[in-house]
Order: structure tokens, then sequence, then C-alpha cells
């Protein structure tokens, strides 16, 4: 994981092929908000969508949740989600961190089902928005709690 700046915006990406999950948060308050969902297809569509998003933002590092079976090992999905961390670096010249998504959307569907929101066309639009949001903040706890040199 490539060592966070001090200060400024975080996005973090809960990536998926029919959506991407975004989230924003701050480096110095240590908070993740849920933003938004993408959901062109289409990978034009996604990075003019992710690059608007960066030019209203001004983040200074991206976060990618990185899909891990319960061991630990990489699933199906995880190269894709590495090439779109790669992929983020190299369109917009940022730090990308990839973090260990395990049990984000399980966590996310609970929030939900708490917030009263137990059918699947109520939870759909805010899902994986909220999924991002669960893993940047454990980024932003990992990050407050590791030591320094």
């Amino acid at each position: 994981m490539p060592e966070a700046p001090a200060r400024g915006t975080v996005l973090g990406f809960d990536f998926g092929l029919a959506r991407i999950g975004v989230a924003v948060g701050e480096l110095e308050t240590g908070q993740a908000t849920a933003l938004t969902t993408l959901t062109a297809e289409a990978n034009t569509a996604r990075f003019a969508a992710i690059a608007r998003l960066i030019d209203e933002w001004h983040p200074v590092q991206l976060v990618v949740g990185l899909p891990l079976s319960t061991d630990g090992a990489p699933q199906a999905h995880t190269p894709r989600c590495r090439r779109f961390g790669n992929q983020l670096h190299g369109r917009f010249n940022l730090p990308v961190a990839m973090v260990d998504e395990r049990f984000s959307s399980a966590e996310a569907e609970r929030q939900l089902a708490d917030a009263g929101r137990h059918r699947w066309t109520d939870r759909k639009p805010v899902l994986d928005a909220l999924a991002a949001q669960i893993i940047l903040q454990h980024y932003l706890d990992h990050i407050a709690h590791a030591p320094t040199a």
C-alpha cells in the first residue's frame, strides 16, 4: 500500500462490472462518505465520469477495493480490480491504494437492511456507493493507526 499523503481528499471505488460505487473522504478528518454509483458499462463513459469526479473533488489519492476470499486468496475478480487500479493511476497520475474489501458488500447490505431498505430496488442505487464508503473508511482507519517512521 503506498504511503498516504498527510492531507487532502481521497476517492474510494468499489469496482464492479455492472456498477462502480464511489465514496469521498478526507485524510485530516478520517471520515468517508458515500458519493455516487456509476452505472455506465462502456469504459469510455466510466472513465469520463471518474474524470469529472476527479475534476470536482481534486483528490490526492485513490483507493480501490480488492476482492479476496475469506482466507485472503485472490478471487476471479481480483485481477480486474487490479487492472482498474492500474488504469486509474495511468490515466490520472494519482497514487492508488488497493484495499482488502472482504465483507464490504455484506456490511453495506446489513446497514441498508437496518435502515429499512429491504427491497432490492431500494438498495440497488446506493449499495455500491455504501460499499465504497466502507472500503474507504477501512483505509482511513488503517492509515490513522499505522505507525509513523
